[in-house]
């Protein structure tokens, strides 16, 4: 039961930690609970007079204590590693993130600013078009009236 609340918390706050940390996490787990098992053995000896414990007893049982929160520590240790492995990757996915959004954001400034000369530009054209076309409809108007100023002439001579 134990190893299943341990995983089961171990997944809420790591989801996403590889397959060999979850193995040596439940490697672990198994030896804590084993190291639990040896304690309540010992905690169950009674070998002093009259079936009480004694001074043996109590030090065996607290050495297999110090034992199970040594694991408990290591536990905690790898736990840590994790989490700050996942933190360390998930800082990095931010950093290029952020080098891509910066990257993206330059691209989109260059490619503004050549829209911006492009329109420049094609303004440009647009206004030497009408200057010849008005140039062209002046001609045209000129050449039209001194035709007919022409023709006038020589019909009235």
């Amino acid at each position: 039961m134990t190893l299943g609340l341990v995983l089961f918390f171990l997944n809420f706050i790591t989801p996403q930690f590889t397959e060999a940390g979850q193995a040596k996490l439940e490697k672990m787990v198994q030896e804590r609970d084993a190291l639990t098992q040896q304690w309540k053995e010992s905690e169950s000896k009674k070998s002093g007079i009259f079936g009480n414990r004694t001074k043996k007893d109590m030090i065996e049982t607290n050495e297999w204590l110090e034992r199970i929160i040594a694991k408990d520590n290591l536990i905690m240790d790898e736990l840590r590693m994790i989490g700050d492995i996942e933190t360390t990757t998930a800082t990095q996915t931010s950093e290029d993130y952020k080098a891509i959004a910066f990257k993206q954001e330059k691209d989109v400034q260059a490619l503004k600013r050549a829209v911006a000369e492009r329109d420049k530009s094609l303004e440009s054209m647009r206004s030497t078009r009408r200057t010849f076309e008005w140039t062209t409809t002046i001609f045209f108007l000129t050449t039209l009236g001194l035709g007919y100023w022409l023709y006038k002439s020589k019909k009235a001579a």
